[in-house]
């Protein structure tokens, strides 16, 4: 089987050393395997996202000596034909799937009065609202059951997405997919079979794993995963554009 592997920058910050390191990781595993690359551009949150952004990814991955061999070649290419947003029908596909199925509910609480229950409520499960419902949410119907899965490396990893994920978003307020449901589809549509990524993201590939069980898609159970460790800076915080690394 031909790895076929992907590097997918969000632009909504100039890159940082973490995803660097990510990125060279990805690659040569890739190159070394003989396999092929994409360029994902993951662009779905627009109001984040700026031209200067997108540039950046381009310079990174030029300085960083990184080819690929499919996705956008330029800001231009991403705009004309690999903005995510030419795939919303695509996720919300997905998402009606989800919630045919009762996978995915509509809620309306918002995140500070999750902050204030002490984390997802039992109760937030209960609620009846229409799909389409103005000011809510979509979210998982979780279940307290453990998804196991093997990292190339042989390390198993045994995550119970109740407890560390509980009711994750699939659909967030603005009606924009959220990552989990987006990068699930890309990897799907785009044959990835290679996934190289930072052990933060070890319950997103638990969540990820699950959702492609609940739609039916057991090739993405045969995706082979590599969780890295995150390099971090002297205070020991991982280097990230949430913790506002250079």
């Amino acid at each position: 089987m031909t790895v076929s592997s992907r590097i997918a920058p969000t632009p909504s910050g100039y890159l940082h050393i973490g995803n660097g390191f990510n990125f060279v990781l990805t690659w040569l595993y890739a190159r070394k395997q003989q396999g092929k690359i994409l360029l994902r551009v993951d662009d779905l949150d627009k109001k984040r996202v700026k031209p200067e952004y997108i540039e950046d990814i381009f310079r990174t991955l030029d300085w960083l000596g990184i080819d690929w061999d499919e996705g956008p070649f330029g800001p231009d290419d991403i705009e004309k034909k690999w903005s995510q947003h030419h795939r919303l029908d695509r996720y919300r596909a997905a998402l009606d799937e989800l919630t045919f199925k009762d996978i995915a509910f509509t809620c309306a609480l918002s995140r500070k009065e999750i902050t204030a229950a002490g984390g997802y409520p039992e109760s937030g499960f209960l609620q009846k609202l229409a799909p389409n419902s103005p000011k809510t949410s979509l979210r998982a119907r979780t279940e307290d059951k453990h998804i196991q899965f093997r990292d190339i490396n042989k390390k198993r990893h045994r995550v119970n997405l109740h407890e560390s994920m509980k009711a994750f978003v699939l659909r967030r307020r603005d009606g924009l997919p959220a990552y989990q449901v987006a990068s699930l589809i890309d990897d799907l549509d785009f044959g990835i079979n290679t996934i190289v990524r930072g052990e933060d993201l070890i319950t997103s590939t638990a969540a990820q794993l699950w959702l492609a069980e609940k739609l039916e898609r057991p090739e993405f159970a045969e995706t082979k995963f590599r969780h890295h460790p995150l390099l971090s800076n002297g205070q020991g915080r991982k280097l990230s554009k949430s913790e506002g690394a250079d």
